[in-house]
């Protein structure tokens, strides 16, 4: 049997690692050891090292000491320890001081094949150090595979950084990582039993993640689609992916399928059938199944179709503690001893058989303490649809799913008259909850932008639909002077710019919904003022109203005066007049300065009094 190790970095994301879960099933169909983990590495091994000190002096009572175990063998400090009682000159110290040695010498656990997703290249330098340090956790003959979308988009670049080849594009060819299968990992169902393994939690939760399209018959420039799927896939069938699904960590709430445009399929209608089939037709509802039922069957099925020990032992500990914390005391405190008798305080040391033994205790517990209701269940084409393949019948065909949001692509101004139809056409067959990207930064303009954000406002009123708009700057994923960061400007673009979108999206919480109220306070009542917002102080646009009627107290810090307490001034009029009084040359001087968005006197060479005197105002701190 091999350890299997799968990784992914520890940056934020919403969706789990659908690559990842798919080698997760092969790797277990295989008899391996998997092991998924997503966090800091140099955690994770002291974490490791922790266990496997546990598991040696086999003393439970130590359990409830793991966290102090787990800081020694990290930092080497005594005064973790020191709070476990009798610990010290004990055989048990000697112990713990040789794994602490060998968490210092970098003598962690190993395994034979460790994994690596990628995801964007702008968390570049997160994922380069993963791999590298993963090296430490590898046994000498094992090896290294690394994947995804980074990976796949600049695998020389991986290899220069860390000496590993990427795997290319999708696992869709038998026999890609063992030369004895047949297997095509990529239409493997995936293993959701992984995410109970970590402490991460993913925003997108309680869904099955699927595919039933690949690729994109578009070749849009900004894209990576065309590289990482080159080859458009009509159809895939979905009932097969769900019910092994079903059968191995049941049923799910929501869909999402991350299909890259559905609507360029010829099988669409079988697409949305299938879907309904699937039990996610208008109105469709689910009662979630038991989560105690799923871990505690996964442990109670025979050997070969065990999914995860180590996933759901973990789980019904944490179910015991939940359990615990709706019980009344007494209950609790006897709870808790049968508990320890069992030897279930701790997943360290719970096993198979002590968890099937407890049923009969718990069971009861967790079946009256925690009722199944039924709730609503919702597709989501993640990935949005075309606005320029909407037809009549198509959106007819899509609103017999309970679809929410919605999602049409809005990436230029040019496809106003495109996006408005399709629009209509959803809100024509009720569908009256939308969302889109609205890309910029790429060779927009500015006022594209506006334009699209205050259409889709408009689009609102018009229809009594919600469109949530989430602007989406534009980041170059292979530039080599801008992959592994979010420094590029477009050419209509400046950094003064982009930080005025990022701050008013900062207080938007980064989309914009109804209300034409809203966005008119948020973005400008017209293109001019929202022209005003980009130029204006990032202070004042984060605290636009405290600007608005600032006190003259506060003033006269800036000024470096006194002024009474009780007058008040218009400090961003103030400002706006300013600006505008200059002359034109003046006004290019300006703008050139602030377009850079440093405002020290080093950051630029200016001697013109009103120049300056209108700088002053972009030195205001946003707190």
């Amino acid at each position: 049997m091999q350890k299997i190790l799968l990784l992914e970095p520890k940056y934020k994301n919403k969706y789990p690692p659908m690559g990842l879960m798919k080698l997760a099933t092969y790797y277990r169909s295989r008899g391996n050891d998997v092991r998924f983990f997503k966090g800091n590495l140099k955690e994770f091994a002291a974490s490791l090292l922790c266990e496997e000190y546990l598991l040696e002096v086999c003393d439970s009572t130590q359990a409830k000491y793991t966290s102090q175990i787990f800081q020694f063998i990290k930092t080497g400090q005594y005064a973790p320890i020191d709070a476990i009682p009798g610990f010290r000159r004990s055989d048990n110290e000697s112990l713990l001081k040789l794994y602490r040695k060998m968490y210092k010498d970098e003598q962690f656990p190993q395994f034979d094949v460790i994994c690596i997703t990628t995801l964007f290249t702008f968390y570049w330098g997160e994922t380069v150090d993963t791999i590298n340090y993963a090296k430490k956790f590898l046994k000498k003959r094992g090896k290294i595979l690394v994947g995804g979308i980074a990976a796949s988009i600049m695998p020389d670049k991986i290899y220069e950084d860390t000496g590993v080849k990427p795997n290319i594009g999708l696992l869709n060819v038998p026999g890609i990582l063992d030369n004895d299968s047949e297997v095509i990992i990529d239409e493997l169902p995936l293993d959701y039993s992984i995410l109970e393994e970590i402490d991460y939690k993913y925003p997108a939760s309680n869904a099955y993640f699927a595919y039933m399209t690949r690729g994109c018959t578009n070749r849009c420039a900004f894209c990576a689609v065309p590289r990482l799927e080159p080859y458009y896939c009509n159809y895939i069938s979905l009932k097969p992916q769900l019910e092994k699904a079903d059968d191995m960590f049941g049923a799910q709430k929501d869909l999402l399928l991350m299909d890259n445009n559905v609507f360029a399929s010829e099988r669409f209608d079988e697409i949305i059938d299938e879907i309904k089939a699937c039990g996610f037709g208008l109105g469709a509802t689910y009662t979630p199944p038991s989560e105690y039922e799923i871990a505690i069957s996964n442990l109670r099925a025979p050997k070969k179709e065990r999914r995860n020990i180590r996933a759901y032992t973990k789980k019904m500990i944490e179910l015991y503690d939940k359990i615990s914390e709706r019980l009344p005391e007494k209950e609790q405190a006897e709870f808790y001893l049968a508990r320890e008798n069992a030897n279930l305080l701790y997943a360290i040391y719970a096993t198979r058989e002590s968890i099937l033994e407890f049923d009969t205790i718990t069971r009861p517990l967790y079946e009256k303490h925690f009722k199944r209701v039924n709730r609503t269940r919702y597709i989501d084409f993640n990935q949005g649809i075309d606005a320029r393949l909407v037809t009549n019948e198509k959106m007819r065909k899509l609103s017999e799913v309970n679809i929410r949001p919605l999602r049409i692509a809005f990436d230029h101004y040019s496809m106003k008259d495109t996006y408005i139809k399709a629009v209509k056409l959803a809100a024509k067959y009720n569908i009256k909850d939308l969302s889109n990207y609205l890309l910029y930064n790429y060779d927009d303009k500015p006022e594209d932008l506006y334009e699209r954000m205050k259409l889709n406002v408009e689009l609102c009123e018009e229809l009594g639909v919600t469109i949530y708009s989430f602007p989406m700057k534009y980041h170059p994923i292979d530039d080599p002077d801008y992959f592994n960061n979010r420094d590029y400007i477009g050419i209509h673009w400046n950094r003064k710019f982009i930080r005025a979108i990022q701050a008013v999206l900062n207080a938007t919480k980064g989309k914009i919904g109804r209300g034409k109220t809203f966005f008119e306070e948020a973005f400008g009542c017209n293109v001019d003022e929202f022209r005003k917002i980009l130029w204006m102080p990032e202070a004042m646009i984060i605290y636009r109203y405290k600007y608005d009627q600032i006190k003259r107290e506060q003033y006269s810090k800036l000024k470096g005066k006194k002024i009474q307490y009780e007058d008040e001034c218009d400090l961003t009029n103030e400002w706006w007049q300013k600006f505008k009084s200059l002359t034109d040359e003046q006004s290019t001087k300006l703008k050139k300065i602030v377009s850079k968005n440093h405002f020290t006197k080093e950051d630029h060479n200016c001697s013109d009094a009103k120049i300056l005197e209108v700088l002053e105002y972009y030195k205001l701190k946003r707190d």
